[in-house]
């Protein structure tokens, strides 16, 4: 396919194609979502990640290898997809960070995947996103859609606004749940439960 402007490409028709398992569209889909996903990479990477040497171009392309594993995902819309490549992100982010207290430790950076291995953190992050995943890891059992917004918002880089659209609740919903997303993460990571 040739590049056409955005307007002029049924963007949700090829998610949803590359969804049902179509390599290709999302190879084609691709250059006109980048500038988003790279955007969300760079405000994530921005806000919480001081001295980290996985830059937003790294993330936005291990996203990428990530979601081209990804099969059979029923897409609703553009932000739902915007909510899988949050996912993603999250898990390299926290992959990253286990490599880099890994290395901390003297450990062997041959067991690391793909995402991992292509670079070194030289500094720590402003929060501990190994305790940060598995606090969310619990949230999970107990509220599957706080922890969604979660990534979104912390991950992923999404407004509140974003965030609802993805989870598809209203606004007053997803700020509700934020709150009490937060104040539990919180407690969890401040009262070592993790």
């Amino acid at each position: 396919m040739s590049r056409l402007d955005a307007a002029s490409v049924n963007i949700t028709g090829m998610l949803r194609e590359w969804g049902s398992g179509s390599r290709e569209a999302l190879d084609e889909v691709l250059p006109f979502i980048y500038a988003e996903l790279r955007r969300q990479a760079a405000r994530c990477l921005r806000r919480e990640y001081r001295n980290n040497s996985l830059g937003a171009t790294a993330l936005v392309h291990e996203t990428y290898l990530k979601l081209l594993r990804t099969a059979d995902v029923d897409l609703e819309n553009r932000s739902h997809f915007f909510a899988i490549a949050a996912t993603a992100m999250r898990r390299i982010l926290v992959d990253h960070a286990r490599y880099h207290d890994r290395e901390k430790r003297g450990g062997r950076a041959e067991d690391l995947p793909l995402e991992d291995g292509l670079v070194a953190a030289e500094g720590p992050a402003d929060v501990d996103l190994i305790a940060l995943d598995e606090a969310l890891h619990r949230l999970a059992r107990i509220d599957p859609q706080q922890e969604t917004l979660v990534e979104l918002r912390y991950f992923c880089g999404l407004s509140l606004e974003e965030s609802a659209a993805a989870l598809g609740v209203s606004r007053a919903t997803a700020a509700r749940e934020w709150s009490v997303a937060k104040t539990w993460l919180y407690r969890e990571m401040t009262r070592g439960g993790v």
